[in-house]
């Protein structure tokens, strides 16, 4: 949870920057481009977390390897470097994602099925939520056979169940408590 707070800190000062400069979306394709190499290549990762390693030199290897970068996420790889905290990369892009979809009016809605809902099944569920809800919708799917049927349904910190498994589960419950 602290390293959420400082994160929230830091993505709200990069977004800030972004907003002043409007370039909200291009700071936010950066800031995951960088934390995606990271991710792809493990040696990559080992250095740039690694705290054994001399500060400016990671500094002016990071700089080099990223100068491509727009120059607010760059400078904030910088920052992070030296006030080492490299560890909060990853969690300041999520922070800056939550900011970016609260500025568009937007909230998080993750949809698992039992089996993959058409292109049409799926617009018309986001529609009534977003009319039940009065809010846009940043819409991620999956599959989980596990489900038997029906849907689950993660909007922001709310968790709707209408899958089969979950009723079985309800039951289930109902009758050890009896």
């Amino acid at each position: 949870m602290p390293n959420e707070t400082l994160a929230r800190r830091y993505a709200t000062a990069v977004f800030g920057l972004a907003q002043e400069a409007g370039k909200i979306p291009g700071v936010q394709h950066d800031l995951h481009t960088f934390v995606e190499a990271l991710a792809l290549d493990q040696s990559v990762r080992k250095f740039f977390r690694s705290p054994v390693v001399d500060r400016k030199e990671k500094e002016t290897i990071v700089a080099q390897a990223f100068s491509r970068l727009d120059p607010i996420v760059l400078h904030t790889v910088l920052l992070l470097i030296r006030k080492r905290r490299e560890c909060l990369a990853e969690e300041i892009v999520a922070q800056y994602d939550v900011l970016e979809r609260e500025s568009r009016g937007a909230q998080e809605l993750r949809v698992t099925s039992a089996r993959p809902l058409s292109r049409g099944e799926l617009d018309a569920l986001v529609q009534r939520l977003a009319a039940a809800y009065h809010t846009k919708f940043d819409v991620s799917q999956s599959v989980d056979p596990s489900l038997i049927g029906g849907i689950r349904l993660t909007i922001g910190d709310k968790a709707v169940d209408g899958s089969i498994a979950g009723r079985l589960d309800d039951i289930a419950r109902l009758l050890s408590t009896n």
